[in-house]
Order: C-alpha cells, then structure tokens, then sequence
C-alpha cells in the first residue's frame, strides 16, 4: 500500500457526524495494523473494563513508548481509567484546570511537548519522564472532551508526525470505548 493510502477503520457511532476525529482520514502512520487491531478490540470489547488497559498496551507496545495512559474527563476532574505497567502515576485525578492534560481539555487539540522540564503546566506522572503527548479523545458529540489519551517517553523529544498520527487515530477508536 502507498504511504497514506489506507484507511483507519471507521468506529464512530450512527449520527455522530462526519469530523469523527480523524476517523476516515487517511492514516499516514507506519501503525496501520495496530490501528486495525485496534480498532476490532474496542469495537469487541468496548464495554469490558479490561479493554481500556489492554487497548492502552497495544499502543504502548506497538511505539515503544515507556508509559500510556487513558483519562476520563469528568465533573471538573481528569481521572485515571488505565495505564500501562503496574506503577500508578503520581496524580490518579486532578482538576481539568491543570496540568498537560488540563491544557488539552481546553484547547481540545493533541498537545506534544518535546521537554516537559521546561513547560510549567507539567504535573509529574513519573520520575524519568522527559517527552510527553496527550490528544483529546471527543466524546460522541463532539462537543468536549471526554477522554485523555497521554504518551510519555523517558527520551527528549521522542514524538514524531508519525506518533502524533497514530496516537490521534487511537483517540478516535477509543472514543468507541
């Protein structure tokens, strides 16, 4: 297949409109199979609680990143549904008025911070953190946020186009979960 020929698999609910989040945009990432995979586990498994976790891993797994983790967005508050690994990160819920994921929620674009030591709305989630990305996950209407898809690399500047592109292929998958 040519680079950006093939398609993200279209997980969006009837009626939820044609801006599914990147969702039928064409996927210019080298992850296509992990978006396809993806995509049929949450669609198969979607109301499981492992299925966040697992679905996080397979991100994880697939870009080599040190940790993932997925966040609901509720009453005011960014909360922990899943993460990667055993170790919990340091803040398992905090206001949508902090922090990287805080400013995603507002902006409700994919934010990449190339050195999260130099960015003053950091919240540490691990000691050996040293590049971050969080992208939005919109919820059916699109009207707000309702998830927090958060990358972390224990490398500076560890964030490609390509990344952004497959993390926010994800995002739209996860929407479904």
């Amino acid at each position: 297949r040519a680079r950006g020929a093939s398609r993200a698999p279209r997980a969006c609910s009837p009626g939820a409109g044609s801006d599914c989040f990147r969702l039928g945009a064409p996927v210019n990432t080298k992850s296509t199979k992990l978006l396809q995979d993806l995509g049929a586990y949450v669609l198969a498994d979607s109301h499981q609680p492992v299925c966040v976790k697992k679905a996080a891993e397979m991100i994880r797994a697939e870009r080599g990143y040190r940790w993932v983790g997925v966040y609901k967005v509720t009453r005011g508050e960014c909360v922990i549904i899943a993460g990667t690994g055993e170790e919990p990160p340091t803040y398992a819920r905090f206001p949508v008025t902090q922090g990287l994921c805080g400013a995603v929620v507002e902006s409700r674009e994919t934010l990449v911070v190339p050195d999260v030591k130099k960015d003053p709305r950091y919240l540490p989630t691990f000691w050996n953190t040293e590049s971050e990305s969080v992208v939005p996950i919109m919820d059916e209407n699109k009207k707000r946020v309702g998830g927090i898809l958060d990358a972390e690399s224990d490398k500076l500047d560890d964030f490609t186009e390509d990344d952004r592109d497959c993390r926010e292929h994800a995002a739209g998958l996860l929407a479904g979960a």
